[in-house]
């Protein structure tokens, strides 16, 4: 594993410390490109978590019952109720970000520095969400950006983009499992 990523996988180890529950919330619409990145994410997620349910050997940070994982597709805040009720200790939202680095670069932000990450095609900006979500709780909540290559109109996600969701997939489930 590169530098880069190893380092996403140590922030993300201490953002899920002390996590009793995990709400993943990939944000995109996934005609449109590199946007769908987030629906990607999550499916890729599901089917990782659905493999792994039956398995009662499994030893993660939490229980995979309080893992829950939602595609909020281009219109995230429309799933703000359902987060509140799962109530998690944490959440992740992932999305394709225009942040002015390469594409496939990842990048993990703090709620404090949402502000500075910009999001074009989503009607609801990523700041004004997390103060939706938190308006009766505070959450522990971690923004994690990846720079897209191709927003046009398509079913695919670039070579690039697809690698790099790929490796995101890889370390989140290794963090969730504490391997």
């Amino acid at each position: 594993m590169d530098d880069d990523l190893e380092n996403i996988k140590i922030q993300l180890k201490d953002f899920l410390k002390g996590a009793s529950s995990l709400v993943i919330l990939g944000i995109g619409n996934d005609i449109r490109g590199d946007d769908g990145l987030g629906p990607y994410i999550i499916e890729e997620l599901s089917n990782k978590k659905e493999a792994l349910e039956d398995n009662s050997d499994i030893d993660s940070i939490f229980d995979l019952k309080d893992l829950f994982l939602i595609n909020g597709g281009s219109v995230p805040e429309n799933f703000t109720s359902k987060i509140k009720s799962y109530d998690p200790s944490h959440i992740i939202l992932i999305d394709a970000s225009l942040m002015n680095k390469e594409p496939g670069d990842i990048e993990i932000v703090n709620k404090e520095n949402i502000s500075n990450v910009s999001i074009s095609t989503h009607s609801m900006s990523l700041a004004y969400l997390i103060k939706f979500l938190e308006l009766e709780k505070p959450f522990e909540i971690l923004f994690i950006g990846i720079e897209p290559e191709i927003m046009d109109l398509s079913f695919e996600l670039s070579d690039k983009i697809q690698k790099a969701s790929d490796d995101l997939v890889e370390i989140l489930f290794s963090v969730i499992l504490d391997k």
